[in-house]
């Protein structure tokens, strides 16, 4: 970070899709009538944080500058929504104004919504933030509520804490910080119970076998009978036949789990996910409207299960969702490796091939 009298630059991190592209947030105090302007393409959420984070100032004792105060959320182009800038603003401000030194904010990255209090909350997508500020080789301050999330990424340094003045205190050496430790995970025995057993399920040899062929080769597969011959019963139990996953599938399911309303189960993250969405659900439910990504986004990298035959733009394993605001990329891994796959039903008979298929 960079910084100067007036003016003070801190790091952070915006969520598009499972990206979390760099944020530079840039406080200036000038001489003037007392204002607070924020720009940089921020929406309703983050430009109501000038309330909060002068509440959140005023009530942990710092004093809030009566000068004119321009924040920039740099790049411009780039949409920010929810109140991950809160601590970085709050910030900035005390930078600027000389209540906090200049040099404590290099080489940290911020993410967190403040209280009225000064209370830290947790904030949605930590995970794919955690995987950016390691590849860039910075600390990553943070809610203490999202720290379990984020130490899921390997070598990663997080600092947590639950109160502006606790960052504050970290940053100032008067109350140093350690670093978050990472949470002990479930055994295979405990992701495999968390997993239907094939071994239930008695009779059905052929599908049995299908299931068995179709995890060994990371096959797609198709069932067809009338209802309740069992096709919902053994598709539901293929993702017990596949190997665990691996650290870089874990994390890429994981960080789907972030950006939804899910969240993560941190005890059992490797366990294979089983999406069953209802074959009546329409498109607007599956793909979402607006900013957001939704069952499409699980589906086309979790075990997906479907009662007809989906056709998503797939191209260099990669499948790309585009809004107004812009466009996400999702991974795709439903032909290689086992990681994912659909498994469709059907009450007819199908005549070969099935157009529907055809991913590219």
């Amino acid at each position: 970070m960079e910084g100067s009298m007036n003016l003070a630059v801190i790091a952070s991190r915006a969520q598009l899709g499972i990206q979390a592209p760099p944020v530079h947030i840039e406080v200036h105090l000038a001489n003037g009538l007392p204002s607070f302007a924020m720009v940089g393409l921020p929406e309703a959420a983050v430009k109501e944080s000038r309330d909060r984070v002068r509440a959140a100032l005023q009530t942990s004792g710092f004093d809030f500058p009566a000068r004119r105060i321009t924040v920039n959320l740099a790049p411009a182009d780039l949409p920010k929504d929810g109140g991950r800038f809160d601590l970085g603003i709050a910030l900035g401000i005390l930078a600027a104004s000389g209540q906090i030194p200049m040099a404590s904010i290099r080489n940290s990255e911020f993410l967190g919504e403040l209280g009225l209090t000064g209370e830290l909350r947790p904030v949605r997508g930590v995970l794919p933030a955690a995987m950016a500020a390691h590849q860039a080789g910075r600390t990553l301050v943070l809610p203490r509520g999202d720290a379990d999330e984020a130490v899921l990424v390997e070598d990663v340094d997080v600092i947590a804490a639950g109160h502006l003045l606790e960052v504050c205190g970290h940053l100032c050496g008067d109350a140093p910080l350690e670093s978050h430790p990472r949470q002990p995970e479930g055994t295979d025995d405990d992701h495999g119970s968390a997993l239907p057993d094939l071994a239930d399920v008695r009779g059905q040899p052929q599908a049995r076998r299908a299931l068995e062929a179709a995890a060994s080769g990371a096959h797609h597969l198709l069932m067809i009978g009338p209802p309740g011959t069992g096709k919902t019963m053994l598709a539901s139990r293929l993702p017990g036949l596949l190997p665990p996953m691996s650290e870089t599938e874990a994390l890429e399911t994981a960080a789907l789990h972030a950006i939804s309303q899910q969240g993560i189960n941190t005890r059992q993250w490797r366990t294979r996910p089983f999406r069953a969405p209802h074959h009546t659900a329409s498109g607007v439910a599956l793909v979402g409207g607006g900013c957001e990504f939704h069952e499409l986004s699980l589906l086309l990298k979790f075990m997906g299960f479907w009662h007809s035959y989906p056709s998503p733009t797939v191209r260099d394993n990669q499948w790309q969702a585009r809004r107004l605001i812009g466009f996400g990329n999702f991974p795709w891994m439903g032909d290689y490796g086992g990681c994912g796959g659909w498994i469709a039903t059907t009450h007819q008979r199908v005549a070969p091939p099935l157009p529907g298929w055809r991913y590219s």
